[in-house]
Protein backbone atom coordinates (compact mmCIF):
# COMPACT_ATOMS: atom_id res chain seq x y z
CA UNK A 1 0.00 0.00 0.00
CA UNK A 2 1.26 3.45 -0.82
CA UNK A 3 0.03 6.75 0.58
CA UNK A 4 0.71 9.58 -1.89
CA UNK A 5 1.23 12.14 0.85
CA UNK A 6 2.56 15.56 -0.06
CA UNK A 7 3.66 17.74 2.82
CA UNK A 8 5.53 20.88 1.88
CA UNK A 9 4.94 24.52 2.62
CA UNK A 10 7.31 25.26 -0.24
CA UNK A 11 4.34 24.48 -2.47
CA UNK A 12 2.21 26.96 -0.55
CA UNK A 13 4.74 29.77 -0.50
CA UNK A 14 6.41 29.11 -3.84
CA UNK A 15 3.81 27.62 -6.23
CA UNK A 16 5.19 25.18 -8.73
CA UNK A 17 7.59 23.47 -6.33
CA UNK A 18 6.18 20.21 -4.96
CA UNK A 19 8.80 18.21 -3.08
CA UNK A 20 7.31 15.71 -0.66
CA UNK A 21 8.30 13.65 2.32
CA UNK A 22 8.71 9.97 1.41
CA UNK A 23 6.17 7.45 2.59
CA UNK A 24 7.67 4.09 3.35
CA UNK A 25 6.26 0.73 4.26
CA UNK A 26 7.44 -2.69 5.33
CA UNK A 27 6.24 -6.14 6.22
CA UNK A 28 3.89 -7.04 9.05
CA UNK A 29 5.27 -7.18 12.59
CA UNK A 30 5.59 -10.48 14.46
CA UNK A 31 2.30 -11.94 15.63
CA UNK A 32 3.36 -12.09 19.28
CA UNK A 33 5.12 -9.32 21.23
CA UNK A 34 8.74 -10.00 22.05
CA UNK A 35 9.79 -9.90 25.69
CA UNK A 36 13.30 -8.81 24.73
CA UNK A 37 14.54 -5.96 22.57
CA UNK A 38 16.18 -7.00 19.31
CA UNK A 39 19.96 -6.72 19.30
CA UNK A 40 21.26 -3.28 18.36
CA UNK A 41 24.19 -2.60 15.98
CA UNK A 42 26.60 -2.25 18.93
CA UNK A 43 25.50 -5.63 20.26
CA UNK A 44 25.63 -7.32 16.86
CA UNK A 45 28.89 -5.93 15.55
CA UNK A 46 30.88 -5.23 18.72
CA UNK A 47 34.38 -4.04 17.98
CA UNK A 48 33.57 -3.44 14.30
CA UNK A 49 30.83 -1.02 15.36
CA UNK A 50 33.20 0.72 17.79
CA UNK A 51 35.96 1.11 15.22
CA UNK A 52 33.65 2.50 12.53
CA UNK A 53 32.16 5.04 14.93
CA UNK A 54 35.30 6.06 16.83
CA UNK A 55 37.39 6.41 13.68
CA UNK A 56 34.71 8.70 12.21
CA UNK A 57 34.50 6.89 8.89
CA UNK A 58 31.26 8.70 8.13
CA UNK A 59 30.31 12.28 8.94
CA UNK A 60 27.00 11.29 10.52
CA UNK A 61 27.02 8.67 13.27
CA UNK A 62 23.65 7.42 12.02
CA UNK A 63 25.15 6.19 8.75
CA UNK A 64 26.52 2.90 10.07
CA UNK A 65 23.76 2.13 12.58
CA UNK A 66 21.15 2.60 9.84
CA UNK A 67 23.06 0.49 7.30
CA UNK A 68 21.63 -2.80 6.05
CA UNK A 69 23.92 -5.84 6.19
CA UNK A 70 24.25 -7.67 2.90
CA UNK A 71 24.73 -11.00 4.67
CA UNK A 72 24.31 -12.41 8.20
CA UNK A 73 25.79 -10.19 10.89
CA UNK A 74 27.73 -13.05 12.46
CA UNK A 75 29.50 -13.77 9.16
CA UNK A 76 30.43 -10.12 8.69
CA UNK A 77 31.82 -9.87 12.21
CA UNK A 78 33.77 -13.13 11.79
CA UNK A 79 35.44 -11.85 8.62
CA UNK A 80 36.19 -8.48 10.22
CA UNK A 81 37.85 -10.07 13.25
CA UNK A 82 39.95 -12.32 11.03
CA UNK A 83 41.02 -9.39 8.89
CA UNK A 84 41.72 -7.18 11.89
CA UNK A 85 43.91 -9.90 13.42
CA UNK A 86 45.91 -9.94 10.18
CA UNK A 87 46.29 -6.15 10.28
CA UNK A 88 44.13 -5.54 7.19
CA UNK A 89 42.09 -2.67 8.65
CA UNK A 90 44.73 -0.48 10.26
CA UNK A 91 44.04 2.24 7.67
CA UNK A 92 40.67 4.00 7.53
CA UNK A 93 40.32 3.49 3.78
CA UNK A 94 40.63 -0.29 4.15
CA UNK A 95 38.01 -0.39 6.89
CA UNK A 96 35.74 1.87 4.88
CA UNK A 97 35.99 -0.44 1.84
CA UNK A 98 35.10 -3.41 4.06
CA UNK A 99 31.99 -1.61 5.28
CA UNK A 100 30.95 -0.63 1.76
CA UNK A 101 31.41 -4.21 0.60
CA UNK A 102 29.28 -5.63 3.39
CA UNK A 103 26.57 -3.05 4.04
CA UNK A 104 24.02 -1.04 2.08
CA UNK A 105 24.38 2.48 3.40
CA UNK A 106 21.39 4.83 3.76
CA UNK A 107 20.69 7.29 0.98
CA UNK A 108 21.90 10.79 1.77
CA UNK A 109 24.85 9.47 3.77
CA UNK A 110 27.38 10.75 1.26
CA UNK A 111 28.68 7.22 0.79
CA UNK A 112 25.62 5.31 -0.28
CA UNK A 113 26.08 1.97 -1.98
CA UNK A 114 22.43 1.82 -3.04
CA UNK A 115 21.57 1.70 -6.75
CA UNK A 116 20.05 4.87 -8.15
CA UNK A 117 16.42 5.27 -7.08
CA UNK A 118 16.40 2.48 -4.48
CA UNK A 119 14.82 2.75 -1.06
CA UNK A 120 16.85 2.26 2.12
CA UNK A 121 13.96 0.52 3.88
CA UNK A 122 13.73 -3.26 3.47
CA UNK A 123 10.43 -4.89 2.63
CA UNK A 124 11.30 -8.03 4.59
CA UNK A 125 13.30 -8.78 7.70
CA UNK A 126 17.05 -8.36 7.20
CA UNK A 127 19.37 -9.98 9.69
CA UNK A 128 21.29 -7.26 11.48
CA UNK A 129 19.26 -4.26 10.30
CA UNK A 130 18.37 -1.83 13.06
CA UNK A 131 15.02 -1.02 11.41
CA UNK A 132 11.95 -2.44 13.16
CA UNK A 133 9.31 -3.26 10.57
CA UNK A 134 5.83 -1.77 10.67
CA UNK A 135 2.62 -2.96 9.06
CA UNK A 136 1.33 0.38 7.77
CA UNK A 137 3.03 3.04 5.63
CA UNK A 138 4.62 5.88 7.56
CA UNK A 139 6.07 9.29 6.86
CA UNK A 140 9.75 10.03 7.10
CA UNK A 141 10.03 13.34 8.93
CA UNK A 142 13.21 14.54 7.26
CA UNK A 143 16.14 13.67 5.05
CA UNK A 144 18.11 12.18 7.96
CA UNK A 145 15.41 10.27 9.79
CA UNK A 146 15.03 6.94 7.97
CA UNK A 147 12.45 5.89 10.57
CA UNK A 148 9.13 6.69 12.19
CA UNK A 149 9.93 9.12 15.00
CA UNK A 150 7.50 9.40 17.89
CA UNK A 151 6.79 13.01 18.76
CA UNK A 152 7.76 14.26 15.30
CA UNK A 153 4.80 12.32 13.93
CA UNK A 154 2.17 14.36 15.76
CA UNK A 155 3.34 17.69 14.41
CA UNK A 156 3.96 16.32 10.94
CA UNK A 157 0.41 14.95 10.80
CA UNK A 158 -1.02 18.37 11.61
CA UNK A 159 -0.09 19.42 8.08
CA UNK A 160 -1.43 16.52 6.06
CA UNK A 161 -3.75 17.84 3.32
CA UNK A 162 -7.41 17.49 4.27
CA UNK A 163 -8.21 14.99 1.51
CA UNK A 164 -5.43 12.66 2.68
CA UNK A 165 -5.13 13.47 6.36
CA UNK A 166 -7.35 10.76 7.82
CA UNK A 167 -5.65 7.99 5.90
CA UNK A 168 -2.23 9.16 7.04
CA UNK A 169 -3.30 9.71 10.66
CA UNK A 170 -4.95 6.30 10.94
CA UNK A 171 -1.93 4.51 9.45
CA UNK A 172 0.43 6.31 11.81
CA UNK A 173 -1.70 5.51 14.86
CA UNK A 174 -1.86 1.85 13.80
CA UNK A 175 1.93 1.75 13.62
CA UNK A 176 2.43 3.45 16.99
CA UNK A 177 -0.12 1.20 18.68
CA UNK A 178 1.65 -1.83 17.22
CA UNK A 179 4.94 -0.60 18.71
CA UNK A 180 3.32 -0.32 22.15
CA UNK A 181 1.98 -3.85 21.78
CA UNK A 182 5.42 -5.18 20.83
CA UNK A 183 7.68 -3.23 23.20
CA UNK A 184 5.42 -1.88 25.96
CA UNK A 185 5.91 1.74 24.88
CA UNK A 186 6.40 3.91 21.82
CA UNK A 187 10.16 4.01 21.21
CA UNK A 188 12.04 7.15 20.21
CA UNK A 189 11.92 5.67 16.70
CA UNK A 190 11.54 2.26 15.08
CA UNK A 191 15.24 1.45 15.25
CA UNK A 192 16.72 -1.16 17.61
CA UNK A 193 19.09 1.38 19.17
CA UNK A 194 16.11 3.58 20.12
CA UNK A 195 14.07 0.93 21.95
CA UNK A 196 15.34 1.67 25.46
CA UNK A 197 13.79 5.14 25.47
CA UNK A 198 10.59 6.84 24.38
CA UNK A 199 9.83 10.48 23.55
CA UNK A 200 7.27 13.03 24.81
CA UNK A 201 3.96 11.09 25.02
CA UNK A 202 1.84 12.53 22.21
CA UNK A 203 0.17 9.25 21.26
CA UNK A 204 -3.11 10.17 22.99
CA UNK A 205 -3.39 13.29 20.84
CA UNK A 206 -2.84 11.27 17.67
CA UNK A 207 -5.42 8.72 18.81
CA UNK A 208 -7.87 11.60 19.27
CA UNK A 209 -7.16 12.64 15.66
CA UNK A 210 -7.81 9.13 14.34
CA UNK A 211 -11.12 8.17 12.81
CA UNK A 212 -13.75 6.47 14.95
CA UNK A 213 -13.78 2.84 13.99
CA UNK A 214 -14.91 -0.60 15.17
CA UNK A 215 -14.96 -1.46 18.87
CA UNK A 216 -11.96 -3.78 18.68
CA UNK A 217 -9.75 -1.04 17.21
CA UNK A 218 -10.98 1.41 19.83
CA UNK A 219 -10.22 -1.14 22.54
CA UNK A 220 -6.70 -1.69 21.21
CA UNK A 221 -6.01 2.02 21.09
CA UNK A 222 -7.26 2.60 24.62
CA UNK A 223 -5.25 -0.37 25.87
CA UNK A 224 -2.16 1.03 24.17
CA UNK A 225 -2.63 4.33 26.02
CA UNK A 226 -3.02 2.51 29.33
CA UNK A 227 0.09 0.46 28.57
CA UNK A 228 2.02 3.61 27.75
CA UNK A 229 0.87 5.21 31.00
CA UNK A 230 2.05 2.14 32.93
CA UNK A 231 5.42 2.41 31.20
CA UNK A 232 5.88 6.00 32.35
CA UNK A 233 4.71 5.15 35.87
CA UNK A 234 7.32 2.43 36.44
CA UNK A 235 11.07 2.21 36.95
CA UNK A 236 13.41 5.16 36.74
CA UNK A 237 10.87 7.47 35.12
CA UNK A 238 8.95 7.91 38.39
CA UNK A 239 10.17 10.17 41.22
CA UNK A 240 8.57 11.19 44.50
CA UNK A 241 8.17 14.86 45.30
CA UNK A 242 8.76 16.19 48.85
CA UNK A 243 5.20 15.33 49.91
CA UNK A 244 5.41 11.84 48.40
CA UNK A 245 3.37 12.60 45.28
CA UNK A 246 4.77 10.78 42.24
CA UNK A 247 5.74 12.83 39.19
CA UNK A 248 7.88 11.91 36.23
CA UNK A 249 11.23 12.52 34.59
CA UNK A 250 12.92 11.50 31.36
CA UNK A 251 15.05 8.35 31.51
CA UNK A 252 16.69 5.64 29.43
CA UNK A 253 17.07 1.99 30.34
CA UNK A 254 20.64 2.03 29.04
CA UNK A 255 23.62 3.89 30.50
CA UNK A 256 25.99 3.61 27.54
CA UNK A 257 26.91 5.99 24.70
CA UNK A 258 24.10 6.52 22.21
CA UNK A 259 24.94 4.31 19.26
CA UNK A 260 24.07 7.01 16.72
CA UNK A 261 26.35 9.42 18.65
CA UNK A 262 28.89 6.91 19.95
CA UNK A 263 31.98 8.94 19.12
CA UNK A 264 30.62 12.19 20.56
CA UNK A 265 29.31 10.58 23.76
CA UNK A 266 32.57 8.73 24.32
CA UNK A 267 34.54 11.94 23.90
CA UNK A 268 32.23 13.73 26.35
CA UNK A 269 33.24 11.38 29.14
CA UNK A 270 36.95 11.17 28.30
CA UNK A 271 38.82 13.51 30.62
CA UNK A 272 35.73 14.07 32.77
CA UNK A 273 35.72 13.44 36.49
CA UNK A 274 32.13 12.18 36.31
CA UNK A 275 31.15 8.53 36.05
CA UNK A 276 30.57 7.70 32.42
CA UNK A 277 27.41 5.69 32.99
CA UNK A 278 25.67 8.62 34.68
CA UNK A 279 26.68 11.09 31.97
CA UNK A 280 25.51 8.74 29.24
CA UNK A 281 22.18 8.07 30.94
CA UNK A 282 21.63 11.83 31.28
CA UNK A 283 22.45 12.37 27.61
CA UNK A 284 20.10 9.55 26.65
CA UNK A 285 17.38 11.02 28.86
CA UNK A 286 17.82 14.34 27.05
CA UNK A 287 17.26 12.45 23.80
CA UNK A 288 14.05 11.02 25.23
CA UNK A 289 12.90 14.56 26.02
CA UNK A 290 13.24 15.58 22.37
CA UNK A 291 15.27 18.61 23.56
CA UNK A 292 18.55 17.22 22.34
CA UNK A 293 20.50 19.16 23.56
CA UNK A 294 19.73 22.19 25.74
CA UNK A 295 21.07 24.21 28.67
CA UNK A 296 17.81 23.24 30.32
CA UNK A 297 19.49 19.93 31.23
CA UNK A 298 22.83 21.38 32.37
CA UNK A 299 23.50 21.71 36.10
CA UNK A 300 25.44 24.94 35.55
CA UNK A 301 23.05 26.11 32.81
CA UNK A 302 25.96 26.50 30.40
CA UNK A 303 28.03 23.43 29.60
CA UNK A 304 27.20 19.97 28.29
CA UNK A 305 29.71 18.33 30.64
CA UNK A 306 27.37 19.15 33.56
CA UNK A 307 24.31 17.51 32.00
CA UNK A 308 21.99 16.09 34.67
CA UNK A 309 18.69 15.43 32.89
CA UNK A 310 17.64 12.69 35.31
CA UNK A 311 17.85 15.25 38.14
CA UNK A 312 15.07 17.27 36.52
CA UNK A 313 11.29 16.90 36.90
CA UNK A 314 10.19 18.45 33.57
CA UNK A 315 7.10 20.61 33.24
CA UNK A 316 6.43 19.49 29.64
CA UNK A 317 6.49 15.76 30.37
CA UNK A 318 4.18 16.05 33.36
CA UNK A 319 1.81 18.27 31.41
CA UNK A 320 1.56 15.65 28.67
CA UNK A 321 1.02 12.87 31.19
CA UNK A 322 -1.77 14.95 32.71
CA UNK A 323 -3.29 15.13 29.23
CA UNK A 324 -2.82 11.39 28.79
CA UNK A 325 -4.59 10.67 32.08
CA UNK A 326 -7.50 12.95 31.16
CA UNK A 327 -7.76 11.32 27.73
CA UNK A 328 -7.79 7.79 29.16
CA UNK A 329 -10.47 8.84 31.65
CA UNK A 330 -12.62 10.25 28.83
CA UNK A 331 -12.23 7.15 26.68
CA UNK A 332 -12.99 4.87 29.63
CA UNK A 333 -16.12 6.94 30.28
CA UNK A 334 -17.19 6.47 26.66
CA UNK A 335 -16.64 2.73 27.10
CA UNK A 336 -18.80 2.77 30.27
CA UNK A 337 -15.86 1.65 32.42
CA UNK A 338 -16.58 3.51 35.65
CA UNK A 339 -13.64 2.15 37.63
CA UNK A 340 -11.14 3.16 34.96
CA UNK A 341 -12.77 6.58 34.60
CA UNK A 342 -12.61 7.28 38.33
CA UNK A 343 -9.03 6.06 38.61
CA UNK A 344 -7.60 8.20 35.82
CA UNK A 345 -9.59 11.28 36.77
CA UNK A 346 -8.09 10.97 40.25
CA UNK A 347 -4.59 10.49 38.84
CA UNK A 348 -4.98 13.57 36.64
CA UNK A 349 -6.24 15.69 39.53
CA UNK A 350 -3.35 14.55 41.72
CA UNK A 351 -0.81 15.38 39.02
CA UNK A 352 -2.32 18.79 38.32
CA UNK A 353 -2.25 19.70 42.01
CA UNK A 354 1.38 18.59 42.29
CA UNK A 355 2.33 20.57 39.19
CA UNK A 356 0.77 23.72 40.61
CA UNK A 357 2.60 23.10 43.89
CA UNK A 358 6.05 22.26 42.54
CA UNK A 359 6.32 23.33 38.88
CA UNK A 360 4.92 26.84 39.30
CA UNK A 361 7.47 29.26 40.74
CA UNK A 362 5.55 32.04 42.53
CA UNK A 363 8.66 34.23 42.86
CA UNK A 364 9.48 34.26 39.13
CA UNK A 365 5.85 33.97 38.10
CA UNK A 366 6.17 31.17 35.55
CA UNK A 367 6.12 27.40 35.14
CA UNK A 368 9.50 25.72 35.31
CA UNK A 369 11.23 22.40 36.02
CA UNK A 370 11.98 21.02 39.48
CA UNK A 371 15.52 20.21 40.65
CA UNK A 372 15.46 16.91 42.55
CA UNK A 373 18.89 17.34 44.12
CA UNK A 374 18.28 20.84 45.41
CA UNK A 375 14.57 20.22 46.11
CA UNK A 376 13.51 23.51 44.56
CA UNK A 377 12.39 24.96 41.22
CA UNK A 378 15.08 25.19 38.53
CA UNK A 379 13.98 28.82 37.95
CA UNK A 380 14.94 28.82 34.29
CA UNK A 381 12.44 30.19 31.78
CA UNK A 382 11.98 28.07 28.65
CA UNK A 383 9.25 27.54 26.08
CA UNK A 384 8.40 24.29 27.92
CA UNK A 385 6.54 26.57 30.35
CA UNK A 386 3.73 26.77 27.79
CA UNK A 387 2.87 23.07 28.04
CA UNK A 388 0.52 23.41 31.05
CA UNK A 389 -1.58 25.74 28.91
CA UNK A 390 -1.49 23.34 25.95
CA UNK A 391 -2.86 20.41 27.97
CA UNK A 392 -5.20 22.49 30.13
CA UNK A 393 -3.30 21.78 33.35
CA UNK A 394 -2.66 25.46 34.13
CA UNK A 395 -4.94 27.42 36.44
CA UNK A 396 -6.49 30.44 34.67
CA UNK A 397 -4.54 32.81 36.91
CA UNK A 398 -1.22 31.16 36.14
CA UNK A 399 -2.03 30.82 32.45
CA UNK A 400 -2.59 34.54 32.04
CA UNK A 401 0.54 35.34 34.06
CA UNK A 402 2.46 32.92 31.85
CA UNK A 403 1.19 34.69 28.76
CA UNK A 404 2.57 38.02 29.99
CA UNK A 405 5.98 36.47 30.76
CA UNK A 406 6.11 34.77 27.35
CA UNK A 407 5.21 38.00 25.58
CA UNK A 408 7.87 39.93 27.45
CA UNK A 409 10.76 37.45 27.43
CA UNK A 410 10.23 34.58 24.97
CA UNK A 411 8.64 36.39 22.03
CA UNK A 412 11.15 37.27 19.31
CA UNK A 413 10.79 38.79 15.81
CA UNK A 414 10.56 35.34 14.19
CA UNK A 415 8.54 33.42 16.78
CA UNK A 416 8.99 31.98 20.24
CA UNK A 417 12.48 31.51 21.68
CA UNK A 418 13.30 28.05 23.03
CA UNK A 419 15.32 29.41 25.95
CA UNK A 420 16.96 32.71 26.88
CA UNK A 421 20.46 31.21 26.90
CA UNK A 422 22.88 31.08 23.98
CA UNK A 423 25.10 28.02 24.35
CA UNK A 424 25.38 26.88 20.74
CA UNK A 425 23.11 23.93 21.52
CA UNK A 426 20.17 23.37 19.15
CA UNK A 427 17.48 23.68 21.84
CA UNK A 428 18.64 27.07 23.08
CA UNK A 429 18.38 30.66 21.89
CA UNK A 430 18.26 31.96 19.25
CA UNK A 431 16.56 28.87 17.83
CA UNK A 432 12.81 28.45 17.51
CA UNK A 433 11.29 25.02 16.89
CA UNK A 434 8.00 24.30 15.16
CA UNK A 435 6.57 22.08 17.95
CA UNK A 436 7.05 24.82 20.53
CA UNK A 437 5.33 27.40 18.33
CA UNK A 438 2.28 25.13 18.07
CA UNK A 439 2.26 24.26 21.78
CA UNK A 440 2.26 27.98 22.67
CA UNK A 441 -0.26 28.90 19.97
CA UNK A 442 -2.80 26.26 20.98
CA UNK A 443 -2.20 26.71 24.70
CA UNK A 444 -2.75 30.45 24.60
CA UNK A 445 -5.94 30.05 22.59
CA UNK A 446 -7.36 27.69 25.23
CA UNK A 447 -7.12 30.51 27.74
CA UNK A 448 -8.41 33.22 25.36
CA UNK A 449 -4.96 34.81 24.92
CA UNK A 450 -5.72 35.06 21.23
CA UNK A 451 -3.73 38.18 20.35
CA UNK A 452 -0.47 36.75 21.64
CA UNK A 453 -1.20 33.39 20.00
CA UNK A 454 -1.80 35.16 16.69
CA UNK A 455 1.40 37.16 17.05
CA UNK A 456 3.49 34.05 17.65
CA UNK A 457 1.90 32.29 14.70
CA UNK A 458 2.30 35.22 12.32
CA UNK A 459 5.93 35.81 13.26
CA UNK A 460 6.85 32.17 12.85
CA UNK A 461 5.06 31.70 9.52
CA UNK A 462 6.67 34.88 8.20
CA UNK A 463 10.05 33.58 9.37
CA UNK A 464 9.63 30.31 7.49
CA UNK A 465 8.22 32.17 4.48
CA UNK A 466 11.29 34.37 4.29
CA UNK A 467 13.58 31.34 4.49
CA UNK A 468 11.71 29.51 1.74
CA UNK A 469 11.65 32.58 -0.50
CA UNK A 470 15.40 33.01 -0.07
CA UNK A 471 16.58 29.40 -0.35
CA UNK A 472 13.63 27.42 -1.73
CA UNK A 473 14.00 25.10 1.25
CA UNK A 474 12.25 24.37 4.52
CA UNK A 475 14.38 23.30 7.48
CA UNK A 476 13.85 21.79 10.92
CA UNK A 477 14.38 24.93 13.01
CA UNK A 478 14.84 28.68 12.57
CA UNK A 479 16.70 31.53 14.16
CA UNK A 480 13.84 33.56 15.63
CA UNK A 481 16.04 36.54 16.42
CA UNK A 482 17.28 36.87 12.84
CA UNK A 483 14.29 35.69 10.78
CA UNK A 484 14.77 33.70 7.62
CA UNK A 485 17.81 31.73 8.76
CA UNK A 486 18.19 28.19 10.09
CA UNK A 487 19.60 27.54 13.53
CA UNK A 488 22.61 25.57 14.73
CA UNK A 489 22.65 21.90 15.63
CA UNK A 490 24.77 18.99 16.73
CA UNK A 491 24.31 17.61 13.20
CA UNK A 492 24.00 19.35 9.81
CA UNK A 493 20.79 21.30 9.28
CA UNK A 494 18.47 19.20 7.16
CA UNK A 495 15.82 20.44 4.80
CA UNK A 496 12.33 19.10 4.24
CA UNK A 497 11.56 18.60 7.90
CA UNK A 498 8.06 17.30 8.48
CA UNK A 499 7.12 19.09 11.66
CA UNK A 500 7.98 22.51 10.28
CA UNK A 501 5.72 21.83 7.33
CA UNK A 502 2.97 20.37 9.52
CA UNK A 503 2.92 23.21 12.02
CA UNK A 504 2.97 25.94 9.39
CA UNK A 505 0.11 24.32 7.51
CA UNK A 506 -1.83 23.99 10.76
CA UNK A 507 -1.21 27.64 11.63
CA UNK A 508 -2.40 28.74 8.20
CA UNK A 509 -5.51 26.56 8.56
CA UNK A 510 -6.15 28.17 11.96
CA UNK A 511 -6.32 31.61 10.39
CA UNK A 512 -2.77 32.84 10.86
CA UNK A 513 -1.80 35.16 8.04
CA UNK A 514 1.84 35.42 6.99
CA UNK A 515 3.18 38.89 7.73
CA UNK A 516 6.56 40.56 7.42
CA UNK A 517 8.79 39.65 10.39
CA UNK A 518 8.35 42.06 13.27
CA UNK A 519 10.94 44.58 14.27
CA UNK A 520 13.55 43.36 16.74
CA UNK A 521 11.82 42.59 20.01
Amino acid sequence: MTLPVRLSLVAVLLPGLWPCLPVTHAASPPAAPSALYPASPAELFGVLFEQVQLRHLFVDGKTFVDAIPKRPAADILHDYLAGAAAGKFSKDDALRMFVLANFVLPEGSGASSLPQGSSMVPTAAVDGSSLQELSAPYLLTGARSGALYYWDSYFTLLGAPANEQQQVVDATVDDLVSLVERFGHVPNGNRSYYLSRSQPPFLYLMVELAAATDRETQRRRLQALRTEHAFWMSGGRVVNMPDGTPLNRYWDERATPREEKFREDTALVNGSARVGAQVWRDVRAASESGWELSSRWFADGKTLATIDTTNVVPVDLNSLLYGLERSIAAQCHAAHNRACTARFEALADRRRNAMERYLWDPVSGYYTDWDLRLARPRVVLTAAAMYPLFTGAASPEHAHAMARIAEKQLLAPGGLRTTLVKTGQPWDAPNGWAPLQWIAFEGLRKYDENMLAQSIGERYVANVQRGVATTGKMVEKYNVETPGTGGGSEYPLYEGFGWTDGVVRALLAAGVNPAPPAAKH
